[in-house]
């Protein structure tokens, strides 16, 4: 069974981060939202002053965060500071305004592309259900339901710049380098899983239970140092193995066909070269391009002192996913019966918003509370799959390392 398609249609483009001019158009839409619905203009929602756009929706919406102004309320319940929101906004606008919707709330007041970003990054950041999103933001479920699907829509294709691998490599193999002293390294590779609550009557589903009897979606991500997510793929059942998950992914084709990791080697002996290569756990394969611990014992020194350099190597990609589950909580906890079609394409844009907070260097984020555990009541897996030249290679290289470790 394969994945299912993530995005229908992907264009390649180069990485960038979000251009300054943007900001100003974000921010320039903010204050023309409200003429987005048939040309009704929303008479609560002075257009001249977009920062009231959120004086006027808290004061609409029911609960806790109720008629508070407050600038970390509003990044309590959208997970974004408000630069960042407006900057989503101006990525969702010609989308929104080219397919125009009645949407309105309970008292049939036309909703303003602000209001619209709000409920999707809601539903997409809480976790809550649909009716419990629609209570709180005044509007029925149906209504959230085809918004967030709306915006999911858009964003795989607007937001798609901000999640490509990049055309040069210097400086993220420098930074990885200088966290456990790996040279050459492109990425750090991991694994987690999308839990979900599915009938257990229905034979076609069990393809679907992993190892620990959970019904789970498999999302894949290659990381940088940064915690930004190079390459990503989502939608193979939990039952599947990570080395079967990276066999038959694009990026494993990629890297296979040269189009990846194909850049200069670094000499370790007269007779050793080390190609660029990323870095993963014991659930995957020692290849020639992923490196992964030794396992068993006893140990050497030098393949302890590896797998220690190894594993601070791989925290980026641990933090990541435990951040991308923390701020993007539809994906986090147990999903009642999703649609096995959207999901995947749901984790992608939790993916590229990830990619977008760290872009716009967001103030929500936090690192001082990251965990490294994103499957917590998941154990870990363990590949045989050995390349006997990369098993080599790994060894000089653990020699090497630690000759540099016992001289300093």
């Amino acid at each position: 069974m394969g994945p299912i398609k993530a995005i229908k249609k992907r264009k390649r483009s180069a990485e960038k981060k979000a251009d300054p001019n943007v900001l100003l158009a974000a921010s320039a839409s903010a204050a023309t939202d409200s003429l987005l619905n048939n040309g009704e203009e929303d008479d609560d929602n002075d257009s001249s002053q977009p920062s009231d756009w959120w004086d006027g929706f808290s004061r609409r919406i029911s609960g806790p965060y109720s008629g508070s102004t407050d600038p970390k309320t509003f990044e309590s319940v959208f997970k974004v500071t408000r630069k960042t929101f407006d900057y989503i906004c101006s990525l969702v606008k010609d989308d929104f305004t080219a397919k125009p919707a009645n949407f309105s709330d309970s008292n049939g007041k036309p909703l303003t592309l602000n209001d619209r970003v709000a409920v999707a990054l809601r539903r997409l950041g809480s976790g809550e259900s649909l009716s419990v999103i629609g209570e709180s933001f005044g509007m029925n479920q149906s209504t959230v339901s085809q918004i967030t699907w709306r915006f999911v829509e858009s964003m795989e294709e607007r937001a798609l710049h901000h999640l490509s691998w990049p055309s040069k490599l210097d400086d993220i193999k420098s930074k990885f380098e200088k966290i456990s002293g790996l040279p050459n390294c492109c990425g750090a590779i991991d694994i987690t899983h999308v839990v979900m609550n599915l009938p257990n009557v229905e034979p076609s589903n069990k393809v679907w239970l992993d190892g620990e009897k959970n019904f789970s979606m498999v999302l894949q991500a290659v990381v940088d140092p940064d915690m930004r997510f190079l390459d990503v793929i989502a939608g193979w059942p939990g039952s599947l193995s990570d080395d079967v998950v990276l066999r038959n992914s694009g990026f494993f084709k990629l890297v296979e066909k040269g189009k990846r990791l194909h850049g200069g080697k670094i000499q370790l002996s007269a007779r050793t070269e080390l190609r660029e290569y990323i870095v993963g756990d014991s659930g995957f394969p020692l290849l020639p391009w992923l490196l992964t611990p030794y396992q068993g014992k006893p140990m050497s020194l030098p393949q302890t002192e590896f797998n220690k350099r190894h594993s601070e190597t791989r925290k980026p990609a641990q933090m990541a996913l435990s951040r991308l589950k923390d701020k993007w909580r539809i994906i986090n906890g147990v999903m009642w019966m999703p649609d096995r079609n959207r999901l995947p394409r749901i984790i992608f844009v939790c993916c590229l918003l990830h990619n977008i907070l760290i872009d716009m260097d967001d103030q929500t984020l936090d690192d001082r509370l990251l965990s490294h555990q994103h499957d917590v009541s998941y154990r870990q897996r363990s590949c045989k799959v050995v390349d006997e030249a990369s098993s080599v290679l790994r060894d000089e290289l653990s020699n090497q390392l630690w000759g540099e470790n016992s001289s300093a």
